[in-house]
């Protein structure tokens, strides 16, 4: 079973979003949807698609605009199965969970599961002639809702598998094909901003990666509000930022600051920076305000939560810190707003098309603050020479039926070691494999 887009079923969904949009949007084969046309909901979303947002498609802040449209995940239909472009199979490779979450590739091609709710990492391994984990096992368990998971060092002799909880870091030790840790977890940061500290709330996933040099351990800590000024209120000590580490566990410093949300860390594997998929705040109207995927600048300050990109100022805190205003760095890519952006991986395999070398891929789990659903699908960042194009790219879509159901929602993305994709949907509570055949 797969779900290989023929090309004339592509023409048809294109065709139907130039139904919608200006001729001029595609005036060309690659062209590419920018403007107001650009915001769009899922019946628009189509593998393939292209759409470039920039400062001056923002448009002003409709506060009164703001619905709670959050979906109401139903049963996968019969036969329902994600859509890829043209080439690649979408094949259903795990199921069971109770929350699939992130999901990282370990040196020796084993994927390391983060079941959240569950309290669990979990190991999956080899693809059966049914398409189906060959072996799954519970790598640890009693966890604080584990999200995020790195190896270290880096490279092909790992030793240490490290797991960001809710409010701590903790390392398992490891060799090359452990399927269940072989001693308790040691305490690396023991509190991190979060649930046990003044009632913080919020935000509780934590991402954990390490620079290229090994010397730098990037934890992601997002805020406990929409919008609160941290002046005022306490519980967004050190959140909405990156925090530094060493791998020991020792603060540094905070790496980068005002980024809400930044859900999902990775490296740049041609430059070598940190890069971010983050969500941005909520309850501005439809189209505000926009979330987004970007390198990391160290020291660099994101905006939230008194201004957003290009220096706008969010009208709830207005006369507050004018003093930033023309510090706001505006990201490498512009997402629509309330995509939910979550994991965010780079391609390094080399079963894809040549064409997609080093490119990201990014996991958008949907909207709940928008009248029309948008996100549910994995985007593809375009890149060049290791730097956005400011464009995103709609890869695997189909996660919501025709009259507005939502059945599935991406969570994690990672590239396998032979260079497939497996993607996590905690709506279905599936992992997908997609893979590139060429047909």
């Amino acid at each position: 079973m797969h779900s290989s887009t023929p090309s004339a079923l592509r023409v048809l969904a294109l065709a139907s979003v130039a139904s919608i949009l200006p001729l001029s949007a595609f005036a060309q084969s690659d062209a590419v949807i920018t403007g107001k046309a650009a915001f769009a909901d899922y019946t628009q979303e189509h593998p393939g698609v292209r759409r470039k947002i920039t400062l001056a498609d923002l448009p002003e802040p409709k506060e009164d605009e703001s619905v709670d449209n959050g979906p109401s995940v139903v049963p996968r239909p019969e036969g329902a199965l994600p859509v890829a472009p043209a080439g690649f199979k979408v094949e259903m490779y795990a199921q069971g969970f109770t929350e699939p979450r992130l999901i990282r590739t370990a040196p020796n091609g084993d994927l390391f599961l983060a079941d959240s709710k569950a309290g669990q990492v979990k190991v999956l391994r080899g693809v059966g002639s049914d398409g189906k984990a060959t072996t799954t096992e519970v790598f640890a368990t009693g966890l604080d809702h584990p999200f995020g998971i790195a190896f270290y060092p880096l490279g092909e002799h790992s030793k240490w598998v490290y797991v960001a909880n809710t409010t701590s870091v903790v390392r398992f030790a490891y060799k090359e094909g452990d399927l269940k840790a072989s001693a308790a977890p040691e305490v690396i940061v023991p509190v991190l901003p979060g649930y046990a500290q003044l009632r913080g709330g919020g935000h509780w996933t934590r991402d954990v990666a390490f620079s290229q040099d090994g010397k730098r351990m990037f934890i992601s800590v997002g805020s406990a509000s929409n919008a609160d000024d941290p002046d005022t209120h306490p519980n967004e000590f050190r959140r909405a930022d990156v925090l530094e580490f060493s791998p020991e566990g020792k603060f540094v410093k905070i790496f980068a600051s005002g980024i809400r949300n930044c859900v999902g860390e990775a490296i740049n594997p041609t430059t070598g920076q940190l890069w971010c998929s983050t969500n941005e705040r909520d309850r501005l109207g439809d189209n505000l305000v926009p979330d987004y995927i970007t390198s990391v600048k160290e020291d660099g300050f994101y905006g939230w939560p008194w201004f957003y990109m290009g220096g706008h100022q969010d009208p709830r805190l207005a006369g507050t810190h004018p003093e930033l205003k023309d510090k706001v760095i505006t990201p490498d890519v512009i997402l629509q707003s309330h995509f939910a952006s979550l994991e965010l991986a780079f391609y390094t395999g080399k079963q894809f098309p040549s064409t997609y070398d080093g490119d990201g891929f990014a996991a958008e789990h949907g909207s709940w603050n928008r009248a029309h659903r948008s996100g549910y699908e994995v985007i593809r960042i375009p890149m060049q020479d290791g730097h956005a194009t400011g464009e995103y790219e709609d890869f695997l879509t189909g996660f919501v039926t025709s009259d507005g159901k939502v059945w599935g929602r991406p969570v994690g993305v990672t590239v396998a070691k032979d260079g497939s994709l497996f993607v996590t949907d905690d709506g279905s509570k599936t992992i997908w494999h997609v893979s590139y055949t060429g047909k």
